[in-house]
């Protein structure tokens, strides 16, 4: 019981602006490609997004679809529901659903993260100090919030600093063309690579967006 307790009590190792680019910095000490990036392309944006049900919802709408269409059915259900809640996406419909680009399958998704937050089963504040697999075990829990959708939770609304979306192609490919890698490298082997990195797994995936984005000449995070 003793042993439990002291490791609840571990505050989760998260990162901020003011040491984000003295992560990076270190980083790119101990890894030459990570280095070039910096030396090419200067310091990655820190990506960020508030804790709250309309980040959860806006995660699940990215999901397998382009981030312009993500953001054009968010707004559309900003616009429909004027306070994007719980209780307000709970109210609407499915034809409602369908005018704001929502699919049947996450209409499914949305209403049931929603009554999770409303029944009190999942409490947004607390994640804030809830160790990252005891979000992942509550999560995961939902229908249509799989692995993908956790670590960009983890990522960029807790600033957790040891996550590798090992499911993200942008993050996976831009490691590829950086270390010059087989197109057939497995899952397996990314995360092998990912092990050198920790524990700033996350600080180095935003360095491997970044990189991403400026080779693409895109303006917005590929996952963001």
């Amino acid at each position: 019981m003793k042993i439990v307790s002291a490791i609840a009590v571990i505050a989760p190792e998260t990162f901020d602006r003011e040491s984000y680019h003295e992560l990076c910095d270190r980083l790119a000490k101990y890894d030459h490609h990570l280095k070039v990036i910096l030396d090419t392309y200067g310091y990655p944006p820190m990506w960020t997004r508030e804790n709250t049900f309309e980040t959860l919802v806006h995660i699940i709408l990215e999901q397998q679809v382009s981030l312009a269409s993500a953001l054009a059915a968010l707004n559309k259900l900003r616009e429909k529901t004027k306070r994007l809640s719980p209780e307000a996406v709970l109210l609407l419909s499915d034809g409602e659903m369908r005018d704001c680009f929502v699919s049947r399958q996450k209409m499914g998704y949305i209403r049931g993260l929603a009554q999770a937050i409303q029944s009190e089963e999942i409490n947004l504040e607390a994640f804030a100090k809830t160790p990252d697999e005891a979000i992942r075990k509550i999560l995961i829990g939902l229908k249509g919030i799989g692995n993908w959708t956790i670590d960009v939770y983890l990522m960029f609304v807790l600033q957790r600093a040891d996550i590798f979306p090992v499911g993200d192609l942008a993050a996976v490919n831009a490691l590829k063309r950086l270390k010059g890698l087989p197109v057939a490298t497995t899952r397996e082997e990314i995360l092998g690579i990912s092990e050198a990195w920790k524990p700033y797994r996350s600080v180095a995936c935003m360095m491997l967006w970044h990189y991403y984005l400026s080779c693409a000449g895109k303006k917005t995070a590929p996952v963001a």
